[in-house]
């Protein structure tokens, strides 16, 4: 991959990136997005945070080709604890993980948010367990995006710190498509909600077949639920 050239969800992830901030970016892999972020704003500063060793040394080797030691730290640690207060780090992004292991992340280093004003995360999957964190940690989402990219589908979620009053209504529905998303519908949007209810309804199917227990019931009420919301806003 050129360090210039970014894959698409990475390139919608830094089109949110203030110009003139100091960006952590938590899972960093090879560096790709903080190179490509200070490479294109030359007042950008940048700490690149890896817990495994092989991304964490390519890393440094991409930073050092590219002559940006002076503007990006490499750091080696888990999630958040790789920031210092002294860093004054204005925006964190996470991206390629799933949302459970994003919030996961945020709520490990709650400590470390004191000085942010932006997140945007990328979630894989699950992204209804970050909009689930934000809305209880006081983050207002203030938009959202979905793309889809080698036949995945991927959403990417801007927050900065406010009471959210967006789920004030439909709110179930809201976390779980998001309340951007549903607003416009793009086919991309369909698409993917059209595919989960269908691969919830062949679950609902399997339960019917089964044996009833509570939890049997229970699941076969979530699914229900979440099939209705979808049917709803597509």
């Amino acid at each position: 991959m050129n360090e210039y050239k970014l894959s698409e969800r990475l390139l919608k992830v830094a089109q949110f990136v203030p110009k003139s901030t100091k960006v952590a970016d938590i899972g960093s892999d090879h560096a790709y997005l903080p190179s490509y972020l200070t490479v294109r704003d030359t007042t950008l500063l940048a700490i690149a945070g890896e817990i495994n060793e092989g991304p964490y040394q390519s890393a440094k080797k991409q930073i050092e080709r590219l002559g940006l030691s002076n503007r990006i730290q490499v750091r080696k640690g888990s999630g958040l604890a790789v920031i210092e207060d002294s860093d004054q780090v204005d925006v964190i992004t996470i991206a390629g993980m799933g949302g459970a292991l994003i919030t996961s992340i945020l709520e490990e280093g709650k400590g470390k948010l004191g000085h942010v004003k932006r997140l945007i995360l990328q979630p894989n999957v699950g992204a209804i367990f970050i909009r689930d964190w934000l809305l209880a940690n006081h983050w207002s989402l203030i938009d959202e995006v979905i793309i889809e990219e080698d036949e995945k589908i991927y959403e990417v979620l801007v927050a900065e710190k406010g009471h959210d009053l967006i789920y004030d209504e439909n709110r179930d529905a809201k976390l779980l498509l998001g309340p951007f998303l549903m607003k416009e519908a793009s086919l991309t949007f369909i698409k993917k909600w059209t595919n989960e209810q269908k691969h919830w309804t062949q679950i609902l199917h399997r339960l019917e077949q089964a044996n009833e227990s509570e939890d049997n019931q229970k699941k076969k009420a979530e699914l229900k639920k979440k099939i209705q919301m979808v049917q709803e806003v597509i």
